[in-house]
């Protein structure tokens, strides 16, 4: 299971569902500058997906890896933030669009261990907004038609199955906590022949000394004590094995598994680190 490599026949896809509520325009810090979480959540989202474009480029162009969706859900309902027509948009089309570019500061680690920030020029599949309520279990329920319909097509009956990320700052305020755990349950059971479908949620800190619980274990989150991290513990998937020593080196190595996909309280920096080891839960050949 969660074996199958990525290759253009086997492709799979990514789901990156964005809370874009009210609550997201609360500022943070983030890489030396106070800004909005929705603008530190937009940064994040693009540099994943230039990650992937990067991920999938070969000498011969950008090869068809990936599908991916972006679903952005506030006051104003669920769409898609990468098409008005399409949910799901090939690697290979959303690197060969013409996208606006934008600057932004970037964290680098010197050899000698100092880090230092640097302006770079990015492109910006994703703009921030924050406005209205949050209507998760909605956008849950399409999540749920995307991947089922995904994972259902022939062509993808052998492929690595989806991997979903949810980032949020809040509760839903449109279902209640058995309906969240009963939608997450039904897209986690949509499958291919390779496993059903990977799912991670990811809390944003709103204090900025917020204890955070990194791929938690069920100790941790009982420790732990929150309601809501035990819900959104429920609604993960359990952390593939192979991904155990990437789960070591970001939480200490005397973590032990089996440990859950998800976050709570998380900042931006341990956002990013959990999107970059979902993401390399596929490999491609």
């Amino acid at each position: 299971m969660y074996s199958q490599p990525i290759t253009r026949l086997h492709r799979t896809a990514f789901v990156l569902m964005i809370d874009r509520s009210g609550s997201m325009a609360e500022e943070l810090v983030f890489c030396g500058r106070r800004i909005p979480k929705a603008e530190a959540v937009a940064e994040v989202a693009n540099g994943l997906l230039f990650e992937l474009i990067q991920r999938a480029t070969r000498t011969d162009g950008v090869r068809d890896y990936y599908d991916i969706a972006v679903i952005g859900y506030d006051g104003d309902g669920v769409r898609s933030l990468l098409s008005p027509e399409h949910w799901f948009v090939p690697v290979s089309e959303l690197a060969a669009r013409e996208t606006p570019q934008r600057t932004v500061t970037v964290e680098r680690t010197l050899p000698s261990g100092e880090r230092t920030l640097h302006d770079v020029t990015a492109p910006c599949w994703i703009t921030p907004s924050s406005r209205g309520t949050t209507p998760m279990y909605e956008a849950l329920c399409r999540v749920q038609e995307l991947v089922e319909g995904w994972c259902a097509r022939p062509a993808h009956a052998d492929s690595f199955p989806p991997v979903v990320f949810n980032i949020t700052d809040g509760e839903s305020s449109d279902g209640d906590e058995q309906e969240l755990r009963d939608v997450c349950r039904r897209i986690r059971r949509a499958a291919t022949a390779d496993g059903g479908v990977f799912m991670i949620h990811v809390h944003i800190a709103t204090a900025p000394d917020a204890q955070s619980v990194l791929f938690p274990t069920e100790e941790e989150v009982r420790t732990n004590g929150s309601r809501y991290a035990r819900l959104l513990y429920d609604c993960s998937s359990p952390m593939p094995p192979a991904l155990d020593e990437a789960i070591r080196d970001l939480k200490g190595p005397g973590a032990r598994p089996p440990f859950r996909g998800m976050s709570f309280n998380a900042s931006m920096a341990e956002l990013i680190s959990v999107l970059n080891i979902g993401s390399i839960s596929v490999s491609i050949q």
